[in-house]
């Protein structure tokens, strides 16, 4: 028996797709791998729909999911050994004699900190500052204390600022 209430995998998917593909992205999956990791995804989404229960909001439970498979995800062997080095964006763009757009410069830029966190510190930036979940519901997700949760916030957005700063302190020297 289903329980009325509950979303369909269907209504699920029409109403999240967009959030759960856009987690991914920030939770370090490769834009060639989006579409099958998403799919991932929903599938465990279909395995454990009916098992729901409600005690957080759908939006939530959604990403504790993308969270998991990202993580599994991060640790297969084939993506440790495949580093992608050039920004595809700004190749296009040079390659036809523009400078790259802000937005997908400034988009590059946060992945690539993002990817230099660990999955703790990326997990609290994306779901907080990205996502913009209250920090209760950060530390429900992440199951860890709410003062552990603001803790690594803090130590994430330190390590991000040292990052760009270094980063843009390199840019000029070279």
């Amino acid at each position: 028996m289903s329980d009325p209430d509950l979303p369909s995998l269907r209504e699920v998917f029409d109403a999240h797709a967009a959030y759960i593909l856009r987690s991914l992205r920030h939770l370090g999956v490769a834009e060639s791998d989006i579409e099958d990791v998403g799919q991932e995804v929903f599938v465990t989404v279909h395995r454990k729909l009916a098992s729901f229960e409600g005690r957080s909001k759908l939006r939530t439970w959604l990403y504790g999911i993308c969270l998991r498979v990202a993580s599994d995800y991060r640790r297969r062997a084939h993506v440790r050994r495949e580093r992608a080095t050039a920004d595809p964006a700004r190749d296009v763009a040079e390659a036809e004699g523009r400078a790259p757009d802000a937005q997908v410069q400034a988009r590059a830029e946060l992945r690539a900190l993002l990817e230099e966190l660990d999955e703790d510190k990326r997990a609290v930036v994306v779901l907080y500052e990205i996502e913009g979940f209250s920090m209760k519901e950060v530390a429900e997700i992440l199951d860890c204390p709410l003062q552990t949760a603001y803790s690594r916030l803090h130590a994430a957005r330190d390590r991000m600022v040292a990052m760009y700063r270094s980063r843009r302190a390199g840019g000029v020297a070279q």
